[in-house]
């Protein structure tokens, strides 16, 4: 193609009386390049002839653009194909399918892949990726879009929440840490941070000396709320060293501070664990999940499903495993030239709670821990490859629990030969 063959034609100077009376029944690829505003697409036929290059701005234009795309192909075999690039076509999308139009997608890979493909020049732009990911498509290197679940959106939005809360719990103890370093530095070696003993006395003293002004009120406070798990002694010594603080002494407007913040976290604190009830008893009433929940937890079956969907829509355990970006890779460069790595593909979050859910197998596991220790020693003692090695395990594992077969650690972990300590 010549590089006059991307020119493109701004979608209020559209004129389709050119390219109409070729259209009808014919199949027609709409081929469209996402952008956060200024979209492109490409109309071209099964013959590979570009019909049309237009440009729209997103949202503004986007109706109209159906709209008439639609009234120029309504007797053609339309086919949309795009690239799944985070979420500003997800709109379009959604109007193309209320269109009765099959969507496509088509790898950002295979696209950059393909550049020089077709025209032998390396460069892409916008109007060029678009009539890429047309051939692409016309080439069969596209898949249909499935589009997301309800559950897995209803989950995913639930792991935002999740995540927006728990950062704000994080920021809000890290901000009373601060406080607490400069006006009762003796208390942080007492009790823990996100104690809610500490959180609750903070709330409604503020300060280390309206604590040391009222002793009987704060330990009636600090023994309504800790109960039977705060000793006699530790609360003496905490109100004891609310007396004798080294702390710089509050100002009025600090102490509202560390009032506010401490009640903040408590609220914050009380919002996680509904959000966290959510999580489980949606948990609860999904199958796939209630399995996955008794080898990994509630909350990590819940992430893996928001993130990689169901075990069950992969077919085979590589695959899924692949999803979370555990499959093996040679490296090709480097000092680690020739060592098998993973290639950490897909969402870092799905992996980090598999992390610590092998974690948690290899605790309560003897038959897992001996195997991570044998594996360790031949490593040079390096423990990180033996918990990457149990990751992997449980991923290929999590899809055969989630089409309902038992959880059994000696059927992935090889141990008759092994001397296990009694």
């Amino acid at each position: 193609m010549g590089k006059r063959s991307y020119r493109s034609t701004a979608f209020d100077e559209m004129d389709g009386s050119a390219v109409l009376g070729r259209l009808e029944g014919k199949r027609v690829v709409l081929a469209v390049d996402v952008a956060k505003e200024a979209f492109m697409a490409q109309l071209l036929t099964e013959e590979r002839e570009v019909l049309a290059t237009v440009r729209w701005r997103h949202p503004q234009q986007t109706r109209a653009l159906v709209e008439t795309l639609k009234g120029w192909l309504g007797r053609c075999r339309v086919e949309v194909v795009m690239e799944p690039t985070g979420t500003y076509g997800d709109a379009l999308r959604a109007l193309l399918v209320a269109q009765g139009w099959p969507v496509y997608r088509v790898s950002p890979k295979r696209v950059h892949d393909a550049a020089e493909v077709y025209d032998g020049v390396p460069s892409l732009h916008d109007a060029k990726a678009a009539y890429v990911m047309g051939r692409l498509h016309l080439e069969g290197v596209s898949e249909v879009w499935e589009e997301v679940s309800d559950e897995r959106r209803e989950m995913k939005a639930l792991q935002g929440l999740l995540r927006l809360y728990q950062g704000r719990y994080r920021r809000g103890l890290n901000r009373l840490e601060a406080q607490l370093a400069r006006h009762w530095p003796e208390v942080l070696g007492m009790l823990g941070l996100d104690s809610v003993t500490l959180l609750q006395l903070l709330a409604v003293y503020g300060e280390p000396g309206r604590i040391a002004a009222d002793p009987e009120g704060a330990a009636l406070l600090m023994g309504r709320v800790g109960g039977r798990g705060l000793r006699p002694d530790k609360r003496d010594a905490v109100l004891a060293s609310a007396a004798r603080s080294v702390g710089v002494p509050c100002l009025e407007a600090e102490r509202e501070l560390i009032q506010r913040l401490a009640a903040d976290v408590l609220a914050t604190r009380e919002e996680l664990r509904e959000l966290e009830r959510r999580v489980k008893a949606k948990v609860e009433q999904t199958p796939v999940l209630r399995r996955m929940a008794a080898v990994v937890g509630s909350t990590t079956s819940a992430v893996l499903l928001a993130t990689q969907g169901s075990p069950l829509d992969y077919p085979e355990p590589r695959s899924y495993q692949k999803s979370l970006g555990l499959n093996l890779k040679e490296r090709s460069s480097g000092q680690h030239k020739g060592q098998l790595k993973i290639t950490k593909r897909g969402p870092s979050l799905a992996r980090q709670y598999l992390y610590f859910a092998a974690l948690r197998l290899i605790d309560r596991d003897p038959v897992v821990r001996h195997w991570c220790e044998r594996k360790a020693g031949r490593d040079g003692g390096r423990k990180g490859k033996a918990v990457t090695a149990v990751m992997r395990k449980l991923a290929k594992a999590l899809w055969y629990v989630a089409r309902g077969e038992p959880f059994e650690t000696r059927k992935l972990f090889t141990v008759e030969t092994w001397p296990m300590a009694a």
